[in-house]
């Protein structure tokens, strides 16, 4: 698999993002359980029946774009490819040597996000994610993510320490807050006007250090032409009282409810935003 994930790899953006719509479409077709799922989440956003067809050529982009980032040389940048609206957001918050937390959906290109601003910031980042659960494809992972001032931490509580660690010193924390934590980690708050199981972690971070809270996405430009990453604060502030769980997870669904409608066709709709919380497994980590 490797292997062709290295071919693949050095395909052109475009050729890759043509190659990912098919792929989008043969899932759609070969899943009656996506094909449902993605329906259903999309009619409660009010999608028309043209972004939907849109939203999911783009899920297929998104997965083949993961072999060209995975195995970019570690001296290549992303440079050119990646334009910025509100940059400047982050470069104020960091001179006045706050943390920044950025919030982002399952949209647009997550991953080059977090790439983009390790490189244009020169400031490490941190970003929350959940381990796979295949060993092969987990080491892929850690190995393409080893780059110059980017760190991973684990979706556990010693992860968790590691985001806080990272703030406090003034660093770049990011994660996806319509992941749906682990049982007792979250709230139940309204999404698209359903409710779903969401995580208290991102407003305890921002309250437990102070860090400039900003929501960040995306956007992947049509024929190869690269990436738009928006920066934006959060539509109202978090509330000052940190137990407040479940007004803080209103606020932040609310934001990315906000970004999700600006580029509904770059939402992965498909993904089980309304799942019941799974159970914690003991953290392995010290």
């Amino acid at each position: 698999m490797t292997l062709i994930l290295r071919w693949l790899s050095r395909w052109p953006l475009a050729w890759l993002h043509a190659l990912g719509a098919m792929l989008g479409w043969a899932t759609w077709a070969l899943s009656p359980s996506y094909r449902r799922r993605l329906k259903a989440n999309a009619a409660l956003a009010g999608l028309s029946a043209a972004q939907r067809r849109q939203s999911i050529a783009e899920a297929g982009r998104l997965v083949a774009e993961v072999p060209w980032l995975w195995f970019m040389p570690p001296d290549e940048r992303l440079g050119e490819r990646v334009r910025w609206q509100g940059g400047g957001l982050i470069d104020d918050a960091l001179a006045a040597g706050r943390g920044v937390l950025l919030l982002t959906p399952h949209l647009g290109s997550f991953e080059v996000a977090a790439r983009a601003a390790a490189e244009r910031y020169a400031k490490p980042i941190t970003v929350l994610y959940r381990p796979a659960r295949k060993a092969l494809l987990r080491k892929l992972e850690e190995t393409a993510r080893a780059r110059p001032n980017m760190a991973t931490a684990p979706a556990s509580l010693s992860g968790v320490r590691l985001l806080l660690r990272a703030l406090k010193r003034g660093e770049m924390v990011g994660l996806l807050p319509d992941q749906v934590p682990p049982l007792g980690q979250g709230v139940w708050a309204p999404f698209f006007g359903r409710p779903a199981y969401t995580m208290t972690l991102a407003a305890r971070l921002a309250q437990q250090t102070g860090a400039a809270v900003l929501l960040a996405w995306c956007e992947r430009l049509p024929g190869g032409a690269g990436y738009t990453i928006h920066l934006a604060p959060l539509d109202e502030p978090l509330p000052a009282n940190a137990e407040d769980d479940v007004e803080s997870a209103r606020v932040i669904n609310a934001s990315m409810e906000r970004v999700i409608r600006a580029l509904p066709t770059q939402y992965l709709w498909g993904y089980n935003r309304y799942k019941s919380p799974r159970r914690l497994k003991p953290d392995a980590g010290g």
